[in-house]
C-alpha cells in the first residue's frame, strides 16, 4: 500500500513539474548579503548603478512568481523603466524586506543581468515595486508575454 501511495505521489509531481507554466522573463530582487558569509549564501558583485563592489544573498527575497501585473514606462536615458504590482506574498516579503533591511541595497536582476540598485530607506507596504531604469525592449516584450499591463482592459 505504501509502495502504491509514493508512486502516485511521484506522478502527481513529476506531471505537475512538466505542465507548470514557465515564465519568459526572470525578475529576482536580491537584498545585501553579509560579506562574512560563504560563497554558498552570498555572491560579490559590482552594484549597477553606483558600482560599489558588494555581496548579495543568492535566493532571491522576491520573484516573477510574486508579480501579477506590471506598467512599462519610457525613461529618459532610452532604457525602460517598470512598475510591479506584487500578489500578496510578494507584497509581505517586500514589506518584511524593508524593515529587515533598511539602510542597505537591493539589486535588481532581470534575465540574468543586474538592472539597477535600489536603497532601501521605508517601510514599503503597498506590493509595488518600481525601476526606474535599465530595462530593454526586448525585456518589455517578454513582460508583456506573462503578465497583464496594470490598467489595460482585460481581453476577452
Amino acid at each position: 500500500m505504501s509502495r502504491a501511495l509514493a508512486v502516485a505521489f511521484i506522478t502527481i509531481v513529476v506531471t505537475s513539474t512538466v505542465f507548470a507554466k514557465s515564465k519568459h522573463c526572470l525578475v529576482r530582487v536580491h537584498a545585501q548579503g553579509n560579506a562574512k558569509d560563504t560563497d554558498v549564501f552570498a555572491s560579490p558583485i559590482t552594484a549597477p548603478i553606483s558600482g560599489n563592489a558588494i555581496f548579495i544573498e543568492k535566493i532571491p527575497t522576491i520573484s516573477e512568481r510574486d508579480i501579477v501585473s506590471f506598467r512599462p514606462y519610457q525613461s529618459g536615458d532610452g532604457t525602460f523603466g517598470a512598475l510591479f504590482q506584487l500578489d500578496e506574498h510578494g507584497r509581505l516579503a517586500l514589506e518584511t524586506l524593508s524593515i529587515e533591511h533598511r539602510g542597505s541595497v537591493l539589486v535588481v536582476v532581470v534575465n540574468g543581468r543586474a538592472v539597477t540598485e535600489l536603497r532601501v530607506d521605508r517601510r514599503v507596504s503597498d506590493g509595488q515595486l518600481f525601476i526606474a531604469s535599465g530595462l530593454t525592449a526586448p525585456d518589455i516584450e517578454l513582460m508583456r508575454k506573462d503578465w497583464p499591463q496594470i490598467g489595460a482592459k482585460k481581453r476577452r
